[in-house]
């Protein structure tokens, strides 16, 4: 059962966490309307669509995005000021253990960890296609329409390499199409050109030369143009690392099971992005526990210097999820113990300061 002191912090935990989130978010926004407005009246952006596409889909992508932060600065904003009015004094001299009082602030990080890992999961990705498409068409206004050195296992046993990929015109260049039983070629086929027919859903390779090999004994095949039925899509050729936001949990899944199985290497981001989803909700509850650590104790710098020091932890923290990010992504770090790393050395640092907490 929630005592009246457990619905108070809970209170002062969420109220502000929230304010401190929707004054980041205000001040973001601002600072994206001064740097993007040039590209807004140069492109002639809608006005509906730049508060409806962009602006309503930008604040819950990078709300979510401060959350852990927000939430650390926010338990030692008020935890501080209740240590400093002597609130935390009186409660562990009433007999409420120190283990008892993080009852509600761990009620309150869990919550908040929820709505974080079903934002980034389900809502905010759909929302991502719509903010990043409005940027390519009102602000980047760049995208790539032609792909080189494509090479996957499209099926089991079936490799399919295209040198290059022209989007608009739906036609590749130079194309090869190999069926292997085992370890063993058993066909191949050469193209000088292979073209997408999108109402069909099929492909047509053209100038077309195919051999059969049969043990010592191999026959040959060559024509103007063949229909082929390939288990792929032109997108999949444009799959890069931007998209990996655009995706779902399940969708992340299903993506990275795919890649893998066609023996694609470059999954990395989306490794990266589908594992922070699970990890930053944690992180919310670990940094929780250091900032109660900290700032519950009185001290005669008042909350000025404890502020201080959870910001210092909380530059800390970004810079180090930022180079583990890198390492995961350009390293040879695994990606999995790259994204946890940052929390099991603040788990680490949670545990000694809990441990040295006043009690």
């Amino acid at each position: 059962m929630l005592k009246k002191i457990d619905i108070y912090i809970i209170k002062k935990y969420l109220g502000t966490f929230f304010l401190s989130i929707l004054l980041i978010i205000s001040i973001s926004v601002v600072i994206d309307i001064s740097e993007k407005i040039d590209n807004f009246f140069d492109n002639h952006a809608p006005l509906k669509e730049i508060i409806f596409d962009y602006y309503v889909n930008f604040i819950p992508y990078f709300a979510n995005l401060f959350t852990p932060l927000f939430a650390f600065i926010s338990v030692i904003f008020f935890t501080s000021k209740m240590a400093y009015n002597t609130e935390i004094i009186a409660i562990l001299a009433g007999g409420v253990s120190f283990k008892r009082l993080l009852r509600p602030y761990f009620i309150a990080s869990i919550f908040i960890g929820l709505i974080s890992f079903l934002l980034s999961g389900y809502i905010i990705p759909p929302a991502n296609k719509t903010r990043l498409a409005f940027e390519d068409k009102y602000v980047n206004k760049i995208k790539s329409e032609i792909a080189r050195n494509i090479q996957m296992e499209i099926e089991k046993g079936t490799i399919l390499y295209i040198e290059r990929y022209d989007e608009r015109q739906n036609k590749g260049t130079n194309i090869s199409l190999e069926k292997f039983d085992g370890k063993k070629l058993v066909s191949r086929t050469i193209g000088t050109n292979i073209e997408w027919i999108e109402n069909e859903g099929k492909w047509k390779i053209k100038n077309y030369t195919t051999r059969d090999f049969f043990g010592l004994y191999e026959t040959m095949t060559r024509g103007d143009a063949i229909d082929t039925t390939l288990n792929i899509h032109p997108s999949e050729f444009f799959i890069v690392s931007s998209l990996a936001p655009q995706m779902t949990n399940s969708e992340l899944r299903h993506h990275l099971k795919r890649q893998e199985e066609r023996g694609i290497g470059q999954t990395q981001a989306f490794k990266d992005e589908y594992y922070k989803r699970y990890a930053n909700p944690f992180a919310a509850i670990i940094l929780m526990v250091i900032g109660v650590s900290l700032s519950s104790k009185k001290i005669k710098g008042g909350m000025g210097l404890q502020l201080g020091i959870g910001l210092a932890l909380s530059a800390i923290y970004i810079l180090f999820t930022t180079i583990s990010s890198m390492f995961a992504i350009k390293g040879n770090m695994p990606v999995l113990l790259a994204v946890w790393l940052p929390n099991i050395v603040f788990s680490i640092i949670a545990i000694i300061l809990y441990i040295k907490a006043p009690k």
